[in-house]
């Protein structure tokens, strides 16, 4: 029988034990021949695009000539105010490409030794740079659609009398939201967090090209999507793939998410669904990459990413 991909040597290129080694200066160049690829490494300031600078003696930051703007390693981008070492940030990049169902902030935490509400906002930071790394344009070939409801979760009553059928809107508590995954074979996928499934109609015709042959079950708010593409349709009370139909990849992500919810994160519903939802495609898309490339995906993806408005000071603004 033909080895696991995950388990053969090429999915296993990255090693935690040489990032964690690294000094400060060998983070910082590394992190900076990923940032000013473009020019080798050289500062290129964030403000006016100035590529002359002095060097300041008494921090590690740099003054533009052209703007006479300071700036530092990570000014602009999305650990912008950082107080974490470079070093643990890649230490932290790491630990989190090896996850397979995610990480979570408390373990994070735990590995580092530094406060939770830091590594809470570190991963988010991750997260949001996914999102804006993800590759754009129209799915093409054969796309999936689908949902799945995630959050709300309503504890059983203690005696079986006092149960009420968890499943119907009137007993949810508010929180229970619809992931709605549009799938390429092969390719990207395509998430939106919505309060019914019938919204993926709309997501489906903004991202699918229109020469694309769409699958999806027989729900009846999926009946629409044949006025915009080619459709094939699976029940799945009959089977899971019958005559060239199925939803299988779309379930496949889904299947994922559930596993983070349930083993790794638990709570996850709310505002913050969205970004798990992103991070469960990205992992799903990238499934037969190496974690070195994972891993120099995400470094990539991060030091291009603007700083971010909604992680930046995060805490300080809820205090």
């Amino acid at each position: 029988m033909a080895q696991h991909f995950l388990l053969s040597p090429a999915a296993k290129t990255l090693s935690l034990i040489k990032v964690l080694r690294m000094s400060d200066a060998e983070a910082a160049k590394a992190f900076r021949s990923i940032r000013w690829a473009e020019t080798d490494g050289e500062p290129v300031c964030p403000a006016c695009g100035g590529t002359e600078h002095y060097d300041l003696k008494s921090r590690p930051v740099w003054k533009c000539k052209a703007c006479t703007k300071q700036f530092s390693l990570t000014s602009g981008t999305i650990f912008h105010s950082r107080k974490l070492s470079l070093r643990d940030i890649l230490g932290a990049i790491a630990i989190f490409t090896n996850g397979a169902k995610g990480y979570s902030a408390l373990q994070l935490s735990r590995d580092l030794g530094c406060d939770y509400k830091a590594a809470f906002v570190l991963l988010h930071k991750l997260r949001e740079s996914i999102k804006l790394a993800r590759q754009e344009g129209a799915l093409k070939g054969n796309v999936e659609v689908d949902g799945a409801y995630f959050g709300g979760y309503v504890k059983p009553a203690n005696k079986r009398e006092d149960r009420k059928d968890r499943r119907k809107k009137v007993h949810q508590n508010g929180k229970r939201q619809v992931v709605i995954a549009v799938r390429e074979r092969g390719g990207r996928t395509v998430t939106h967090v919505g309060k019914a499934e019938a919204e993926g109609v709309a997501i489906a015709r903004a991202n699918v090209a229109k020469d694309a042959t769409v699958h999806a079950d027989e729900a009846s708010h999926w009946d629409k999507l044949a006025a915009y593409f080619p459709i094939k349709r699976i029940n799945h009370q009959k089977a899971y793939s019958a005559d060239g139909a199925c939803t299988n990849q779309a379930e496949s992500f889904f299947s994922r998410l559930r596993r983070a919810e349930v083993g790794t994160h638990h709570h996850i519903a709310g505002d913050y669904l969205s970004a798990y939802a992103d991070e469960m495609a990205w992992r799903e898309d990238a499934r037969r990459q190496s974690n070195g490339n994972q891993f120099a995906m995400l470094v990539s993806a991060a030091a291009v990413a603007p700083k971010s408005a909604a992680w930046c000071g995060y805490w300080q603004r809820r205090a």
